[in-house]
């Protein structure tokens, strides 16, 4: 996923995915924990709440107003428009936790330029958090009020590494379990923070691999830049450089390609 340098047109697409994430909170997180909240199943038989609906609604909203020439592919209503500049959204990530009252959910909105993200957005408004980034313009979070530039870890080491590995489930659906018990047993800590939560930790330094299988692109795509921009690297869990691969492997950089070898070995 070959990044290319910021631009003035990078500046203002940063821009507005903040002003797409303001619009998104002010949908879900009145919708948090609310008494009436609608839940229905879909097709796959996960779970959709009137939040989702209502928050990628309000994103689709603004993006064909004031980018009436991009493409939109989004969870809840699927592809439209131009898959040249695309913007990726997942309105609510983290459904389940967000119908449980767990405030482990966010919105995940990304720019991708020819199938490589450029701009990611996560909002977590449930913890007070956002993280964003732009290529060139490295990586961001905000405690508060106060902007902090992001890193991912120096730690060089397996034996020092902390991982987050989603759910014993869906590595077991994947048929990778024995991969999974492999990297637990070269590290010094695993744990399942789960969905976008653990792409940030990772960004901000506090892990040093994710690994997800049966992902879609808007499952993972705001946070490519995010962990990019940080110093990190993300890849399928083969090593492909691509978001539509199904699986991810997010990585402090520097043991990237151990964890590859410790997966595919």
């Amino acid at each position: 996923m070959t990044a290319s340098p910021l631009t003035d047109d990078l500046r203002h697409d940063l821009d507005l995915a903040l002003r797409l994430a303001d619009a998104a909170d002010a949908q879900s997180l009145p919708r948090f924990e609310a008494a009436d909240l609608e839940i229905s199943t879909k097709a796959d038989n996960s779970h959709v709440t009137d939040a989702d609906l209502a928050t990628e609604r309000a994103i689709r909203s603004i993006l064909e107003a004031e980018r009436p020439d991009d493409g939109i592919f989004g969870e809840e209503f699927g592809a439209q428009g131009s898959t040249h500049r695309q913007w990726i959204v997942d309105p609510i990530d983290g459904t389940a936790n967000f119908l449980r009252g767990v405030p482990l959910w966010g919105t995940m909105i990304a720019l991708a330029v020819d199938g490589v993200p450029q701009v990611g957005v996560v909002s977590m408004p449930a913890l007070g958090r956002r993280w964003w980034a732009a290529t060139g313009a490295g990586a961001w979070t905000t405690v508060g009020a106060e902007p902090r530039r992001i890193q991912a870890s120096a730690v060089s080491s397996l034996d020092d590494a902390s991982v987050s590995f989603q759910s014993i489930a869906q590595w077991s659906d994947a048929g990778r379990l024995d991969s999974l018990l492999k990297v637990a047993g070269h590290v010094w800590r695993d744990r399942a923070y789960g969905d976008v939560y653990s792409y940030m930790l990772l960004a901000e330094g506090r892990l040093e691999m994710v690994a997800e299988f049966d992902v879609k692109e808007y499952d993972i795509a705001a946070a490519v830049p995010i962990v990019r921009e940080a110093g990190g690297r993300m890849t399928a869990a083969d090593g492909t450089e691509t978001i539509s691969a199904r699986s991810t492997l997010a990585t402090n950089g520097r043991l990237h390609d151990d964890f590859l070898q410790l997966m595919n070995d």
